[in-house]
């Protein structure tokens, strides 16, 4: 195993920054992946965006919380957690600048892009409500521990039903970007077998990069005294989360509204497994360390996901800014919630 701290501090934050940007050049290639195996899977965009790109792109944080907790830096693998759900989240409002077409929210407004939001909400929920009750274990972890990846497997078979259902259906307006789900309709010439090799190679690749901006994490936290929480809600998740951030603005500028939506959303809801995942590599519950901060960081997540989906059932086609109502609450609200990290 590499010493990172041995390193010293300027090379750390060389790490540091080129495993980021090793994490944005794989998300550009993993986004243009799970848009084609979106069409010839018949998923569907948004549902793609929630087992391919949503998955995929979280495996950095992955590594990144549970390398961190591991190593005894619980709270900058909570912070890591946490602060990517408000971070992507921020995202979608950065993405509705970038679709002029209506706000992103108007476009990209589905009962599965809903539900998403809802498995998320609920997810987190049980995070929170597990951080109350910190001291309870089942076999040593906490049975929201156990509940959570559960939970999660439910959700996305519940999102599938949703998509196949007819009961429920967003009116189509002209600037609504109906999904494309017909494999015969791809110019790939590609093989499904050579797409899902590529698609695991540069998966593989953003897995790598989140165990160096781990590593380089705690040595530049070591080295600055910089708070665990702090660091970890902001530069660590931010580096972490550049792949949402990259695909879903390569995604709404080819029209692929509901991709970007299912990759954030999608992301954030396997985001909160982190906890579950750190929960089973620590001497005693991730829950228990789990600070005030970190608590307003999740409940700032939640109420900036709500007001996302709020924005979907109003579906505002433009709004201050020209942009949504909700995207300029969302950049207030993430703004807020890293003031009162050094408050």
């Amino acid at each position: 195993m590499i010493d990172f701290e041995s390193l010293g501090f300027s090379f750390n934050i060389v790490l540091f920054v080129a495993a980021a940007a090793m994490i944005t050049y794989a998300g550009v290639k993993v986004s243009t992946l799970a848009d084609e195996l979106a069409d010839r899977t018949g998923l569907g965009e948004v549902v793609a965006g929630a087992l391919f790109v949503g998955a995929s792109t979280s495996l950095p944080g992955a590594i990144t919380s549970v390398a961190t907790a591991w190593q005894g830096f619980p709270s900058l693998s909570i912070g890591n957690a946490l602060g990517g759900l408000t971070a992507q989240t921020l995202f979608i409002a950065v993405a509705d600048i970038f679709y002029r077409r209506a706000n992103l929210e108007h476009a990209a407004a589905t009962p599965v892009a809903l539900a998403q939001g809802m498995l998320l909400v609920a997810l987190l929920s049980t995070a929170l409500l597990a951080s109350t009750q910190p001291g309870v274990s089942f076999f040593g972890i906490h049975p929201a521990s156990y509940l959570l990846p559960v939970g999660y497997v439910f959700g996305l078979l519940l999102l599938r039903n949703v998509h196949q259902s007819e009961m429920w259906k967003a009116t189509v307006t002209d600037e609504t970007r109906e999904e494309i789900s017909d494999s015969s309709e791809s110019d790939d010439p590609r093989s499904d077998g050579k797409l899902w090799s590529l698609f695991a190679v540069y998966a593989g690749l953003t897995a790598i990069a989140g165990y160096v901006v781990g590593e380089s994490s705690i040595a530049l936290v070591s080295a600055t005294g910089v708070s665990q929480t702090l660091f970890g809600t902001t530069f660590t998740a931010i580096a972490n989360s550049l792949p949402e951030l990259v695909t879903a603005i390569a995604a709404v500028r080819i029209g692929a509204v509901g991709l970007a939506v299912g990759d954030i959303i999608g992301g954030n809801a396997f985001e909160i497994l982190f906890l579950s995942l750190a929960d089973f590599v620590t001497p005693r519950s991730i829950y228990l360390e789990m600070s005030p901060d970190d608590q307003s960081t999740g409940l700032f997540a939640m109420l900036m996901v709500i007001i996302v989906l709020l924005g979907m059932m109003k579906r505002e086609k433009s709004g201050p800014f020209n942009i949504g109502f909700e995207s300029v609450s969302v950049f207030a609200l993430y703004a807020l919630s890293v003031l009162v990290l050094f408050v």
